[in-house]
């Protein structure tokens, strides 16, 4: 597994505290638009990104405001619906008439919420060992629960303040997240996804704040769109939940959940860790082109 080049736009589209940066992949509409989720940023998809435009395509990736190359405002206030408005601003900039959203981990909410708010932008939805609502299966990373714990916001402030404190914990993290790979997978994921990681919280400005609000919001999101299971059953849009089987948190129990809840499911489960999308791109871009 190796990146392969590809020309690109690059767009910075103006969210009145700062802009957000956006790579716009030239293909076939309907685009699809990639999200990634708390700890990431759009790198996450650098692997997939060639497979989808060789299945002639029109690829958009983007980092949320507060990650990766986007701007990291100071005293920026940051929420899921802070993210869902992000992914608005980028189809109204771009002249985008349809999409598919496409949402990694905390990124679900965005695409689900998106398809019911803008059903006229959105052709199918796309989600990729993500969460939405609350799911009997549901296991979040211990780093999340932590962080998403609001009682436990002075220790969680303080470990954030401490770089040897903040990567142990993230080491401690990494560690439980590849206990199931392979032995290819595992190297692969310290030789790629860990640095993407790392570095968002390491460059300065931080995506340190962007992290610690959205993960303390985390409990409550999952509270509202857990109200908003009949505006999900209502939606007439296909939705494709691609799965890896061994992600020890967003399991594959929780795609099942959703497939009962909507009208239009497509459910596959693949040889892969949470990062799927990394693991095996080949077999993640194929199904994602399949009737699509």
């Amino acid at each position: 597994m190796k990146t392969i080049n590809a020309n690109f736009k690059e767009h910075r589209i103006d969210r009145g505290l700062g802009s957000i940066y956006v790579r716009d992949y030239a293909g076939k509409d309907p685009a699809y638009v990639l999200m990634h989720g708390y700890p990431d940023n759009l790198h996450i998809y650098d692997d997939l990104v060639p497979h989808l435009i060789a299945g002639g395509r029109r690829v958009i990736v983007f980092d949320f405001l507060g990650f990766g190359a986007s701007d990291k405002p100071a005293g920026a206030k940051y929420s899921f619906e802070q993210q869902l408005d992000d992914l608005h601003a980028v189809v109204k900039a771009l002249k985008l008439d349809k999409i598919v959203p496409v949402g990694h981990d905390s990124s679900g909410p965005a695409a689900i919420n998106y398809a019911i708010e803008y059903p006229q932008h959105v052709d199918s939805v796309c989600l990729l060992n993500a969460f939405y609502m609350e799911s009997p299966t549901a296991k979040y990373p211990e780093f999340i629960e932590l962080f998403a714990t609001t009682s436990l916001k002075a220790l969680t402030q303080a470990i954030l303040r401490s770089p040897e404190q903040f990567a142990w914990v993230l080491n401690f993290q990494r560690s439980l997240f590849q206990e199931h790979l392979t032995e290819e997978q595992k190297e692969y994921y310290s030789k790629f996804l860990g640095p993407i990681i790392d570095a968002n919280f390491r460059q300065q400005p931080s995506s340190g704040p962007a992290f610690a609000q959205m993960t303390s919001q985390h409990f409550d999101e999952l509270a509202r769109n857990t109200k908003r299971i009949n505006k999900m059953w209502q939606l007439h849009i296909p939705v494709k939940l691609i799965w890896g089987e061994t992600d020890p948190y967003l399991n594959y129990g929780i795609a099942r959940h959703l497939a009962t809840l909507l009208k239009k499911p497509e459910l596959h489960v693949l040889p892969a860790g949470h990062w799927l999308q990394v693991d095996i791109p080949d077999q993640v871009a194929a199904i994602m082109l399949e009737h699509n």
